[in-house]
């Protein structure tokens, strides 16, 4: 069994909800990447989405958005991402999803990014801009492997596309809390436990929130909507406003530890 799906069955099983981290791979180098991913799994990280670095992450927000600036800078790409979640893997065995757009994956081979994926350890992959209609050639690539699709959906999405989304899909649905980019604007608590009712209702995938969730008021609020919750921008942040690097890993894990607190009930937002 793939370990995202053994991740959602232990979590069950204790009546908790799943926290996701966005991390950008390489920011703001590889050792230190190397050091905070490790850090973040260590300290409680259900699953991690590991973000390959792109110079035009349209879906992504400005913090986000200067991760992956910082990580190209340094040399990163996704060959090196490959390198980094396989030592990841040696020391963890927190599932890991790689976060990419289709245009690197396309450019690499999509035989090769199966295949690699499958040698480091990697248990999904979630490409934001690649429509369900046009992913044919990588279902293909990635049939007869445990690697699952990850789909995203949006406030907007129709119950019909719903459907289209989940189907050869696998893991857990990523739900987008609000329209609009990473990192930005705030959340209507309200609204978003309608929604995610309406999907949970629909879907036969685990349902975790995404978008602007970034504190423990945040987690405490969301989490009894969903199965789990997945922040990024609030990482990626830490990391960019830390101007000595051997500090970054310990505030990525008080980071986390905040944030499971908030979604074990532990913290109680206003």
């Amino acid at each position: 069994m793939n370990r995202i799906d053994k991740t959602f069955q232990k979590l069950k099983q204790e009546n908790r909800k799943a926290l996701i981290a966005f991390i950008t791979a390489g920011d703001p180098d590889f050792e230190t990447s190397f050091q905070i991913l490790k850090a973040a799994c260590q300290a409680g990280v259900d699953i991690l989405e590991l973000g390959v670095p792109f110079s035009d992450p349209t879906s992504d927000g400005p913090v986000i958005e200067a991760g992956s600036a910082r990580a190209l800078k340094s040399g990163m790409s996704l060959s090196k991402t490959f390198k980094l979640a396989a030592r990841l893997r040696q020391v963890v065995d927190t599932p890991i999803v790689l976060f990419s757009y289709y245009n690197l994956l396309f450019k690499h081979g999509l035989n090769k990014v199966a295949s690699q994926m499958s040698e480091v350890g990697i248990d999904g992959l979630l490409v934001v801009d690649l429509p369900p209609e046009e992913a044919g050639d990588l279902r293909k690539e990635l049939s007869g492997s445990e690697i699952h699709i990850i789909r995203l959906a949006a406030p907007t999405t129709t119950h019909a596309r719903l459907q289209m989304l989940v189907d050869g899909a696998g893991g857990f649905l990523y739900l987008i809390t609000r329209t609009g980019v990473t990192g930005t604007g705030g959340l209507d608590y309200s609204a978003i436990e309608k929604h995610t009712a309406e999907v949970k209702a629909l879907c036969p995938l685990p349902v975790c929130l995404g978008f602007g969730i970034s504190t423990a008021a945040d987690a405490a609020h969301l989490a009894p909507m969903a199965d789990g919750l997945i922040v990024g921008s609030a990482f990626v942040r830490i990391i960019a406003g830390t101007d000595d690097k051997s500090q970054m890993p310990m505030l990525i894990a008080e980071k986390v530890k905040e944030l499971r607190k908030g979604m074990d009930g532990e913290v109680i937002g206003p």
